[in-house]
């Protein structure tokens, strides 16, 4: 990605399906925690299987594309590599956030991963002029807020959880620059094959690191098989899926944002599905979130 081949957010009115996609999506994606927990297999397994039963989807959702005329068969040059790199990212996103809750609390590893935004905002300042206006940052501030909120009671600070928050931060910087990767691209495919070719080499990506650590890679019952599916279907094929086509829309400062909605619908989730009750300061974190989107949109 350059500065002189990305433009900054497009000049013409983002359709009105748009913001909604992209808030659909990231409660989509919200689920996937409580599939991971139900999953037969470690997480790198569970994340390979994540990206490869959504394939099939994305592989047709790429063909409907392409007969309908929005699409043309064959990738636009620098394409391949700009795809390499964004699954690549994405990699590194879902292994190292793994990896992080070896080495510290869930709640800490879910607080900075989600720090993912401020990479945003500021990449996306540089790669595409989108500058933050205050209004916007203020917006910034009440999400990560209200992220911080949602965990609050479990989060703990200490020497024995360093390495864990370390590799959570580098899980922001990940998944942050694996939006920006997918704002660039969105001026250059469709999400249909974005999501198709990306989603591959992040599947390969973790196949190999899950061979590596040892970990079983085929679930031993149909029951495992579902919440893999689910999981592959889903947090993966429709969430991400509606998050790269409303990115091709949306301003990726203001799509980062509206993605902390995903901790939001894990605790909703969490509360319904494993009892885990939502206290008063969680909710007051639920409503920061939804507020400092509002304010967010309003700079956009």
């Amino acid at each position: 990605m350059t500065a002189s081949t990305a433009t900054s957010a497009p000049s013409a009115p983002a359709p009105t399906w748009a913001l909604p996609a992209l808030v659909a999506g990231a409660a989509a994606i919200g689920c996937s925690p409580i599939f991971v927990r139900l999953s037969e297999l470690g997480p790198t397994a569970t994340g390979f299987w994540r990206l490869t039963l959504a394939l099939p989807l994305y592989w047709a959702w790429a063909q409907v594309a392409a007969k309908r005329g929005n699409a043309s068969p064959a990738l636009p040059a620098g394409s391949r590599r700009r795809l390499l790199i964004a699954g690549l990212l994405f990699t590194g996103d879902l292994a190292t956030w793994h990896w992080s809750i070896h080495f510290t609390s869930v709640a800490n590893s879910t607080l900075f991963a989600n720090f993912a935004p401020v990479f945003v905002v500021f990449g996306a300042w540089a790669l595409f002029g989108e500058k933050p206006r205050p209004v916007f940052l203020a917006g910034l501030a009440l999400t990560v807020g209200g992220a911080a909120c949602l965990i609050a009671d479990s989060f703990t600070i200490g020497a024995d959880h360093a390495l864990g928050d370390g590799l959570a931060l580098v899980t922001a910087f990940f998944f942050g620059t694996y939006l920006l990767a997918v704002k660039d691209l969105r001026h250059r495919i469709d999400a249909a094959r974005l999501m198709l070719w990306s989603s591959m080499v992040t599947a390969l990506g973790l196949l190999v690191i899950a061979l590596i650590s040892g970990e079983s890679i085929l679930p031993t019952s149909w029951h495992g098989f579902a919440v893999l599916l689910g999981l592959a279907w889903v947090s993966q094929a429709a969430g991400q899926g509606l998050i790269a086509e409303a990115m091709g829309h949306l301003p990726a400062g203001l799509s980062s944002l509206v993605i902390l909605v995903e901790p939001l619908s894990a605790a909703l989730l969490g509360w319904v599905v494993l009892g885990e009750a939502l206290g008063p300061v969680q909710a007051l974190g639920a409503g920061l979130i939804m507020a400092g989107i509002l304010v967010a949109r309003r700079a956009g």
